[in-house]
């Protein structure tokens, strides 16, 4: 489709890498972002990063994994790797962040500031329960910007009601690495079904961290689909736009059913958005 700089993120297989090398000599194509989880198949039950579980060996496992990706990186010359929380590891949370979704998803306009509500006080038990992972997360952080000090991390913020990276716990993990130089990375469709939710909206991200940001996944949503090419949904371009920093990466991130012309379509309508 004409573009020249890409993102390894996370696919149904990994990506054949077999002749990259000549692909960027011949073209120029660049790789400017790699996904922690981008070198294993997406399944619908993948695991976050587990960079803050509880448990020394996932942590380890989670340490080893991303030592992988930033190597792949440094190999391909892309200057950021996107890492990701694990959800809170409580059985009872999880199970009861499944339900309030599903309470979401069918409340009529009476019902929905009672589902938003219940859903706030939710994520708060979460952010306390998950302290301690929080800080496991923000260890496990330290420890490769120490190995790898020349590769940038983003943290991205998680979709599901019991994901540690919730606002507040993003906030905390910039501010505690703020000497290690961490980055964020926006998501505008996950923050826009977090806003849906009755959680911090989009404009309430960019305006708090788009001075850390270093990248950002572009997809459409409404509240009943996300990874919708851009302009087919309901998110604001001109409010990212205005955040969005000029030098951070621009990566559209859409569902692979919409084809080539939709995703031209919405490479034009960003473009003329100015980004």
């Amino acid at each position: 489709m004409g573009f020249r700089r890409l993102e390894l993120g996370l696919s149904a297989q990994p990506v054949d890498l077999a002749g990259w090398e000549d692909s960027t000599r011949e073209t120029g194509i660049r790789i400017d972002s790699v996904v922690v989880g981008s070198l294993k198949p997406l399944s619908e039950n993948m695991s976050d990063s587990l960079l803050g579980s509880n448990h020394h060996e996932s942590r380890e496992l989670a340490l080893n994994s991303t030592r992988r990706h930033i190597r792949l990186a440094q190999q391909l010359g892309a200057p950021v790797v996107v890492v990701h929380g694990s959800a809170v590891e409580d059985p009872k949370l999880t199970t009861e962040a499944l339900q309030l979704q599903r309470d979401l998803d069918h409340a009529d306009e009476d019902h929905l500031e009672a589902a938003q509500e219940k859903i706030r006080t939710f994520v708060a038990k979460v952010k306390k329960k998950g302290q301690r992972q929080l800080e496991h997360f923000c260890r496990s952080l330290h420890t490769l910007r120490t190995e790898f000090p020349d590769t940038q991390l983003a943290i991205e913020p998680g979709l599901r009601f019991h994901d540690l990276l919730n606002f507040e716990a993003v906030q905390w993990t910039l501010d505690d690495l703020a000497a290690k130089n961490v980055g964020y990375w926006h998501h505008t469709g996950r923050i826009h079904k977090r806003g849906l939710a009755g959680l911090p909206g989009q404009g309430d991200w960019l305006d708090t961290f788009s001075s850390r940001m270093l990248g950002c996944h572009l997809q459409d949503a409404h509240d009943e689909e996300a990874a919708l090419p851009p302009g087919q949904g309901e998110i604001d371009f001109r409010l990212v736009r205005e955040y969005v920093p000029r030098d951070a990466a621009h990566v559209m991130e859409v569902n692979p059913c919409h084809g080539r012309a939709e995703v031209l379509a919405s490479v034009a309508y960003l473009v003329n958005l100015g980004f």
